[in-house]
């Protein structure tokens, strides 16, 4: 037992070695300016990679190529990026008021812009946390490409496999693809993958959009084609950084405007000297928690809370969504969308006009002035948490004026992996640890595991880890985590930089009270220590929905001393 921990442990130290030469290459490849994934220059992240074989990237190191994490990858990527062989990192350098589309990525909030046949720029408004994770993915991309290429490539002269050929035709068809036709090229494409025509006729649709029926097709030939022009014609794909990205990466450039815009709005409602209890949280779930109520009482008698949320976050439901936020709106509600490129909208609800007696949320015993102004942030990426974090908590200063807010408390509650347990069960932190640092950040947190029992959910109550990536971890480091003296209950990617700002903000620059009350809560999103349960393995669906808004209850009974 004790050589199998130790092989155990050895494994999970090299992983670890592997996430921090990762990390290393990533800087040093930004601080150079370009680099070619797949040639010299990219071969240190490649080996990296390949060693570390995280969770979420499935087979990596297999032959066969892996479809649970092209799905992730690609979701994330703007569409189309698999034909273009240069692709380019910018900052926010005006191409918004350009001719070009914006390509917003299906699971990531970022604008990204097609220049021409052979380029795409992505712009990152996010901060190192964003590089990191695009580079990754395309690192992935590029990797799973050259499976491709192998199997279909023939040798030297460039000459290629009937299979190719067939996926080829079927790609470049003008017309619409009979079942027939679909099928066959399935069958094709399935050899190519080195996977069972069942698993790719299963997978395929999930790639395909609504105007493009046969998109998983495209994806598999362009990745393979560009990986063909690589090693027969020497086409390398290349990586750059603009100049102006890397000029500004770290000065809180965007996350200063934001923050800004925020405080011009409280005082420009009047709302600036009050109590104000900040939530990073989504944008319907404390909306929905205090207004569904008062919007939707007729659906209310037809059914419990519960089944109004699970309504709510159906897809289905836009007219009953609308109906909430239109009350929200008329009740105290003000909507700061966001133009500084944070990609974090957020909504203030001034307490004072929700005048309705029997809310449980609103509070009419007391002077207008002392009812609470509750900011929601939308989720942040990573190190961007610190960023947007600690602007938001400085002073607003105007011309000569600097005024202080009175920042009552801040809660974060978001998704995480959990370690033991499944999806949708509940964490309460009581510290965070910084992967890859001996940086740890032990903080007393106002929500207790007692809040959140007894309602059908299992509650842990531990240490979490923040993490680099959630698209580096693998099951050995996980396992170390959870096994070692930490008592990691879980992973997530913006904890410690929140608490870091939170703890500058208070107890070293005096910005806020050095007693400000912090509450932390996470539900899960996945368990990547249990096969099949990774975040590539699909969404949450509705099991999210009864954690998210107990979270949220919980949160509002705190800020009202109702807990």
């Amino acid at each position: 037992m004790s050589i199998l921990k130790k092989q155990r442990r050895t494994r999970a130290q090299e992983s670890s070695s592997a996430i921090e030469r990762m990390y290393i290459t990533m800087r040093h490849l930004f601080n150079r300016g370009f680099y070619k994934p797949m040639g010299v220059s990219g071969e240190t992240l490649r080996e990296a990679l390949l060693i570390l074989r995280p969770e979420i990237y499935g087979s990596i190191a297999e032959e066969k190529v892996e479809l649970d994490g092209l799905l992730y990858v690609i979701d994330r990527l703007p569409e189309r990026i698999e034909e273009c062989r240069f692709i380019n990192l910018t900052s926010d350098e005006g191409y918004k008021n350009s001719l070009f589309e914006p390509i917003i990525p299906r699971k990531r909030r970022r604008n990204c812009y097609r220049i021409d046949e052979e380029q795409m720029n992505i712009e990152i408004t996010r901060g190192r946390s964003e590089i990191y994770d695009i580079l990754t993915h395309l690192t992935f991309l590029f990797v799973e490409s050259h499976k491709i290429m192998n199997r279909v490539l023939i040798n030297d002269r460039g000459d290629l496999t009937r299979d190719w050929q067939k996926l080829e035709k079927a790609v470049r068809s003008d017309d619409e693809l009979t079942q027939k036709e679909r099928e066959v090229a399935i069958t094709h494409t399935a050899n190519i993958l080195g996977r069972t025509f069942e698993e790719v006729n299963e997978v395929a649709p999930l790639f395909n959009t609504k105007s493009n029926s046969r998109r998983f097709l495209e994806i598999i030939y362009w990745l393979g084609k560009l990986a063909i022009a690589e090693v027969t014609e020497d086409k390398k794909r290349t990586v750059t950084f603009s100049p102006v990205l890397r000029e500004r990466l770290g000065h809180h450039i965007h996350g200063e405007i934001w923050a800004q815009n925020i405080k011009k709005t409280l005082k420009e409602n009047d709302l600036i000297h009050r109590p104000i209890h900040i939530i990073s949280a989504n944008m319907h779930s404390v909306m929905n928690t205090i207004y569904a109520p008062l919007a939707l009482k007729n659906e209310l008698k037809k059914g419990s809370k519960l089944d109004i949320y699970e309504l709510l976050s159906e897809e289905k439901s836009s007219k009953l969504r609308s109906k909430v936020e239109k009350v929200a709106t008329q009740n105290g509600m003000i909507y700061v969308a966001d133009e500084s490129g944070t990609n974090i909208n957020v909504q203030i609800f001034d307490m004072c006009k929700l005048a309705v007696e029997e809310n449980e949320f609103c509070d009419h015993t007391t002077q207008p002035n002392d009812n609470p102004v509750i900011l929601v942030m939308d989720y942040a990426f990573g190190e961007q948490a610190y960023e947007t974090m600690e602007e938001l908590l400085k002073p607003f200063k105007e011309e000569e004026n600097t005024t202080y807010l009175d920042i009552q408390s801040v809660s974060i509650m978001g998704k995480a992996g959990i370690l033991e347990g499944g999806k949708g069960d509940i964490m309460i932190p009581s510290a965070h640890l910084f992967e890859g640092t001996a940086d740890n950040y032990p903080f007393k947190n106002a929500l207790k595991k007692e809040d959140l029992e007894n309602h059908g959910l299992r509650v842990f109550e531990g240490t979490m880890v923040t993490v680099l990536g959630t698209s580096l971890q693998n099951r050995d480091i996980l396992k170390f985590f959870h096994d070692s003296t930490w008592n990691v209950i879980g992973l997530e990617m913006e904890g410690a930089h929140y608490q870091k700002a939170i703890q500058a903000a208070s107890k070293l620059r005096g910005n806020i009270q050095e007693d400000v009350e912090v509450l932390y809560a996470y539900y899960a999103s996945d368990n990547p220590l249990e096969t099949g349960s990774t975040l590539a393995s699909g969404g949450l669906g509705t099991t999210g929905v009864k954690p998210t808004y107990l979270i949220t209850e919980k949160i509002l009974y705190h800020i009202y001393g109702l807990v």
